[in-house]
Order: structure tokens, then C-alpha cells, then sequence
């Protein structure tokens, strides 16, 4: 599962690794539960049906399947599998109650996506091996992560037997199992940095697997501090390169010389950042998770981002010797 923090890139991070975990061979599901249809969007397809459809081969050769789950039809596949509704279900959802189940009932939608997605975990071939190799999951953002995961506890207390009872107890066993895991995406900015902090403690709170944090968006460092000193007592050299350049005289207000000033302060910014950035990275450390870093995509979150980025994670999550 993915989550992090909103304008962090947690679906363009999803749908990388999913591409990553692609291997020859294998098979990923890249699933959404906000019904925002954002990886339909990053393929650049039509909007994803209630249905697993094939919409990429990953890096490595293998295929990756898309859904996008829908809180509604997800309860009326809950009826039919545990009732035997599909009838009477449908019947339901003309009268308006399976809408307001799912938008009304404390925790009901939740419940829902989440068994959604623990169902294609659990699905097995007719050989008896897995569908999927490996299952991504598009997941709500860090802020309320935690409740979205930890929703299938509080049903199955409230609800001591019968079918309910026994699919949040399985739900939950899958999500609290050592094949599970729950990445966060940051930026190395300090109010993302700060959620990542806050939301890896209350998944551990609550028992609910972390996996790594992933730092998206980063930027290469072109100067550092010593660079900046060095330039500020280069300045006369700096207005005659300015000048050979054609960029004006190098004589005290010329306008190669004028340039030294505005040059050094966006220097002195950079030299800034890059320290915040490494208090920042400091931070992520003490968390004691792996790390990744995918730079920023220069020309945006499209697909052939989406794929550089994919090959960047998977050399990466080589290196650590991550095998999903």
C-alpha cells in the first residue's frame, strides 16, 4: 500500500512500483480506491471499469492489471458472495439503500475497498498459485491511513460472528501479515516530512506493517556551502566570465557586475536548501526504513515518467535486495 502526504506524488510512486514489481513473468494489480480515476490518467486510458483490465508491461516483462474499485458494486459482490443477493441486491441498489449504505454506515465504504483488495491478494489460479504476484494499492493519504487500514478491527468487534465477523478478521490478517507492507511518499520538505513521521508511528502503533518511504520529487545538489564561499570570493572573475559570455561589461556597474549580486543570493538559497534537505534526510534515517529517492521528471507525471521513474526503483529495490 501507498499512501503519504497530498501533493507528494503518491499515485505516480504507485503506479511506478507496480511497473517495477513487473518482473518477466510475473504479474502486478495496480488498484485505486478514491475513485479518482488518477492511474487512468497516468496511462493515459479510458476511465477503469469495476473489472481488472491489463493496461501495461513493466520494465522487466511482466504484466500489470488496473482496477478501480467502486464502494458500491463492491457491496453488491459482498451480498452475492455471503447472501447469495444478486437479485435482491440489485433490487436494493434501485431503491437507493446500497447507496446509502456505503455513503451513510460508519466505516461500511472502508470496509468494502479494503476486502476488495484483500480478495484479488487471496485469489488463486485453478494450479492453486496466486493470480498476482504482487498487489499496489493506489491508498487514501497518511492522514487517514491508519483509520482506513484499522476500520476491519473495529467491525469485527462490533460484529462477534457470522460472515461479517470472518471477513474483517480475514481482511485484517492480510493486512497485518509479513506480506504486507505500507510505504510512505514524501518530499523533502518538512510538513511532508513531519506527516511521514507522525504516520509511520501510529501505523506502528496499531501493528500495521511500514515498509519504506520513498522520496519523491528530489533535486540534484549543483552547489554546496564551500562552492558559495568560493564564489563570493571569485566575484571579479565571475563578471569577466559574465562578460566573455556577452553578458555586459565586468566594471563596477556594468551589467555583467550588476549580475553578481542576484547570482549569489539564488547561490546562498541553494546552499540553504540543500542543508534543510539534509536535516531532513536525517530525519527519514532515524525512522530506521529503507529509503528511496526518485528525482523529479522534468517534463511532469506522464507516462514516460512514470516509466523512467519505474526503472530508477527497480535498480534501486535490487540494491537492498527487496524481492516485492
Amino acid at each position: 500500500m501507498v499512501t503519504g502526504k497530498g501533493g507528494t506524488g503518491k499515485t505516480t510512486v504507485a503506479a511506478a512500483l507496480a511497473l517495477a514489481l513487473a518482473e518477466e513473468g510475473k504479474r502486478t494489480l495496480l488498484v485505486e480506491v478514491e475513485g479518482r480515476q488518477g492511474i487512468a490518467q497516468l496511462f493515459e486510458t479510458e476511465a477503469l471499469p469495476y473489472e481488472e483490465r491489463k493496461i501495461a508491461v513493466g520494465p522487466g516483462g511482466g504484466e500489470v492489471y488496473a482496477l478501480a474499485v467502486d464502494a458500491e458494486k463492491a457491496l453488491l459482490d459482498y451480498l452475492q458472495m455471503f447472501y447469495k443477493l444478486g437479485g435482491a441486491g440489485r433490487a436494493l441498489k434501485r431503491l437507493g439503500a446500497i447507496d446509502f449504505a456505503t455513503t451513510i454506515a460508519p466505516g461500511v465504504r472502508d470496509v468494502l475497498l479494503t476486502g476488495k483488495v484483500c480478495e484479488a491478494v487471496r485469489r488463486r489460479t485453478r494450479a492453486g498459485g496466486f493470480v498476482y504476484d504482487a498487489v499496489v494499492m493506489d491508498a487514501p493519504p497518511t492522514g487517514r491511513i491508519t483509520r482506513f487500514l484499522g476500520v476491519n478491527d473495529q467491525v469485527a468487534g462490533l460484529a462477534r460472528v457470522g460472515p461479517i465477523h470472518n471477513q474483517a478478521q480475514a481482511v485484517m490478517r492480510v493486512l497485518k501479515s509479513s506480506e504486507t507492507a505500507v510505504h510512505l511518499v514524501t518530499l523533502l520538505e518538512e510538513m511532508p516530512v513531519q506527516e511521514t513521521v507522525d504516520g509511520v508511528a501510529e501505523l506502528r502503533a496499531t501493528g500495521l506493517p511500514v515498509g519504506g518511504v520513498f522520496v519523491n520529487m528530489t533535486r540534484p545538489a549543483v552547489l554546496d556551502r564551500a562552492a558559495v564561499r568560493a564564489a563570493e570570493e571569485s566575484r571579479t572573475e565571475i563578471a569577466k566570465a559574465l562578460s566573455r559570455a556577452g553578458l555586459g561589461g565586468a566594471r563596477r556597474g556594468g551589467r555583467a557586475e550588476q549580475l553578481i549580486g542576484p547570482l549569489l543570493r539564488q547561490t546562498h538559497e541553494h546552499a540553504e536548501r540543500l542543508a534543510l534537505e539534509g536535516e531532513l534526510r536525517s530525519e527519514i534515517a532515524g525512522l530506521e526504513l529503507p529509503a528511496y529517492e526518485l528525482e523529479l521528471l522534468a517534463e511532469g507525471a506522464d507516462l514516460p515518467g512514470v516509466y523512467l521513474l519505474a526503472g530508477e526503483l527497480r535498480e534501486q529495490l535490487r540494491e537492498q535486495g527487496v524481492a516485492r
